[in-house]
Order: structure tokens, then sequence, then C-alpha cells
């Protein structure tokens, strides 16, 4: 009798039993915090790196033609990074993204042209799919939490997004405290410190990977590959390389796109152009590290923020562009009147810069994440494929125009871009609002 009322009771409800880890809130959270601890721990050892690579490798233009490769690399492989995300799954895509940046601190340690130039070509690739497989990870658990809290898409995706952007800022704050600490004097004539220095990067890179595994993977609609059926894989491929171009046949993509192009342009002014030409003439080498760290503590703080107060579009737009305007005002104090001076203002004018400067970039990343989870449901992969193209293209022009220009010249590059940005903003917000009323 037990046995019949047992299946009686299986044909009216079924019994499911699952072993695996259940997938609730309090689990997607704690994916959050794995995950932007993760990418702090790798970051903060790049991001440093990246800050002393003109210097540290000055012979020959080494380390400045080097970010120029990575970031045309980066470019070009963010074409197809959507296609590889959803064959790995944006988790193992992030982890094995970590690879690249691995590699590129070892080539470090021996600065060759047959050392880093190969190893800047293959990190392009790892950093678009990291960048690709988190913009989805991101998003996935993001859209997941709302749905089964309840809670407004919009506010959950600012709120990730916020958490993930603010801890992952603090790597300029970390990594450049770590710089300062190893390399005190500056760097000139100090081989053994720069060497102890990207050692211990080392370190806090396996230490990011090995985090980055323990983060679970998540239904976002990875398109997976059958073994055995190379046609369904040729499938994908078109696919997916068709999705290269339908993008940009939407008028919101290209709307959005001189915002994100901006977007790298800044973050590339500060690496190159900041650090070389207002800073290092006032503070010098080691002051680039403290600089830096203050760039990270307002990147991190506003990022934070901004992530709370996104709601929609229309949050989304005014903090947008608040951000913008602020960068918007260093520019015309370069453009206009700033010259460098001595005392204590002279010290007081860099750090101010490097505060707005961090300011509007906290904003812009969570803002532009937020943006595309929003507008590209449909194609998440795709979008963020975009956004880094069009990031690392204009990242790569900077490092390749920087040793040919002035400061003059970059300035009022970056006066147009923020123009021009700004008014394909408006419209597309306007556009999408309309759309929506």
């Amino acid at each position: 009798m037990a046995i019949e009322s047992m299946d009686n009771r299986d044909e009216e409800t079924p019994l499911v039993v699952d072993f695996s880890e259940s997938e609730t809130p309090k689990n997607r959270t704690r994916d959050v915090h794995v995950l932007s601890a993760a990418f702090l721990l790798v970051f903060l050892a790049y991001g440093a790196a990246q800050n002393l690579e003109t210097t540290v490798n000055s012979e020959g233009n080494l380390g400045t033609v080097s970010l120029g490769i990575l970031y045309v690399s980066f470019a070009f492989f963010s074409l197809f990074a959507s296609l590889v995300v959803r064959f790995l799954g944006s988790k193992n895509a992030v982890v094995l993204g970590t690879t690249g940046y691995w590699l590129y601190i070892a080539a470090n340690l021996k600065p060759t042209w047959y050392t880093m130039i190969p190893v800047s070509v293959y990190m392009g690739f790892a950093a678009s799919i990291i960048w690709v497989g988190e913009g989805t990870y991101l998003t996935s658990i993001a859209r997941s939490h709302a749905r089964d809290t309840e809670l407004h898409e919009g506010t959950v995706i600012g709120n990730f997004n916020g958490e993930f952007w603010a801890v992952f800022a603090l790597h300029q704050f970390v990594g450049n405290l770590i710089t300062l600490a190893v390399l005190p004097k500056g760097m000139k004539g100090s081989t053994s410190s720069t060497t102890f220095l990207f050692i211990v990067f080392l370190c806090s890179m396996t230490l990011g990977t090995i985090l980055m595994c323990f983060i679970r993977k998540t239904d976002d609609k990875e398109v997976k590959v059958s073994e055995d059926s190379y046609a369904s894989f040729y499938s994908a491929v078109a696919s997916r390389l068709k999705s290269v171009i339908l993008p940009l046949l939407d008028v919101r993509m290209l709307l959005v796109i001189p915002l994100i192009a901006y977007s790298g342009l800044q973050q590339a002014f500060v690496w190159a152009n900041y650090t070389k030409d207002i800073v290092n003439p006032i503070l010098g080498e080691a002051g680039v590290g403290g600089a830096m760290a203050v760039y990270g503590a307002f990147d991190a703080i506003c990022s934070l923020a901004a992530g709370r107060l996104t709601s929609g579009i229309k949050s989304i737009t005014i903090i947008a562009c608040s951000g913008v305007f602020f960068q918007a005002l260093i520019f015309l104090w370069l453009w206009l009147k700033y010259s460098a001076t001595s005392g204590v203002l002279g010290v007081l004018y860099p750090l101010l810069m490097a505060a707005v400067l961090g300011i509007g970039d906290g904003v812009l990343n969570t803002q532009l994440s937020a943006l595309l989870a929003l507008l590209f449901k449909h194609d998440t992969e795709g979008a963020f494929a975009q956004l880094k193209v069009w990031q690392s293209s204009a990242i790569a022009v900077v490092f390749f125009l920087s040793p040919a220009v002035t400061l003059q010249t970059m300035v009022t590059i970056m006066l147009v871009a923020i123009f021009v940005a700004l008014i394909s903003f408006l419209f597309l917000t306007l556009k999408v609002e309309k759309a929506f009323s």
C-alpha cells in the first residue's frame, strides 16, 4: 500500500530532487561579491602595471607600442568575442580571459619585443572574452534576481553594476598603493624593485583567477555546440558573424557608439597623457602612483553611488551627462589656461584633476553597462562586444597618437568627442523615452 500510495503521489505531484546548489537571490548576490573581488585582484595588478608601462619600458617606446597593439587586438577580437562567450559560457570565458593578463605581467619580467608583442596580441583576445563574459554574466544574474524577488529590473541591474564597478575601480587605488610601497623612490636604476613588484602582481592575479572559479554557472542562454555536429558549429559561427554587423544597423547602437568611444578616449587620456604630461613634470615618476590612487578612490565611490541611483533610462541620462560635464570642465581648464605651478597648488591641481576624472569614469562605466543591458535584452553578448570594440579602438588611437601630438591637441580632441557624444546620447534617450511613452 505504501508503494502504491507513493506511485499515486508521483502521478499527481512529481517529486523532483535536485542535489545541485540551488539558484537563490542569496547565491546571486554572493556571485556578484565573488566576481567583483576576483576582478579587483586581477586588475589591481594589470592597472598599476599599465600606468607604469610607458616608463619602465620606455626604450624604443616598447611600452607604448605594446599597449597600442594590445588594444588594436582587443578591438579586433571583440568583433567575435560574443561567439566565444556563447560557446564557452560566460563563467568559463571570464576564467579563460585571466590567462592573458597573467602572461602580460609575466612578460614584463623580461620585456623584449619578442615577449611583449606576441603576449599583447593574445591579451587582446583574452580581454575581449573576459569583458563580454563579465557583462553577460552580470546581466544574466541581475535579471534572474529581479524576476525571483519581483524587483524592478533596471534597479537590480544598476545595483549589481554599481557594486561591481565600485569594487573594480578600487584596483587603481590598491594597485598604485602597492606600487608606492615597493617603488618609494621612483624606478630609475631599481631593476630589482621593479621585478619584485611584478612578482607581487603575478601572485595577486593567481589568487584572482582561483577566486573566479568559485562563481556559479548561470542560465545565460549560452549556445553550446555539439561535439559531433560540425554543421551546428558552422551555423553558430555564421550566426555570430552576422550579429557583428546587425547591431550597426540598429539606430540605438549607432547613437550610443559616440559615448562608448568617448569613454575609451577619456580612460586612455588618463593612462597616457595625464600621467605623462601633468603628473610626472610636477610630482615625478613616484607621484604617478599617488595620483592614480586618488583617481581610483573617486572612481570607486562614484561607481557605487551611480549604480545605486540607477533605475531606468531617465536616471541613466541624468547621471551620465553629469559625469561627462564634470570631465568637460577639466578639459576646458587644460585647454584655456592651465599651467604647471610650484608650491601647494602645484601638487593639489593634479590631484583635483584625478578626482574629477575618476568621478566621470565611474559614472560612465556603470551607466553604459546598465544602458546596454536595458536596451539590448535580445542580444546582450553582441551589445557588450560592441562596447569593447569601440572602447578599445578609441584607447588604441590615443596610445598611438600620444607620442606624436601635444597635450593641447589631445585636449581639443577630447572636447570635440564630448560634444559629439552628448548630442548623440541625448538624441538617443529622447527617442527611447518617446517610444516608451
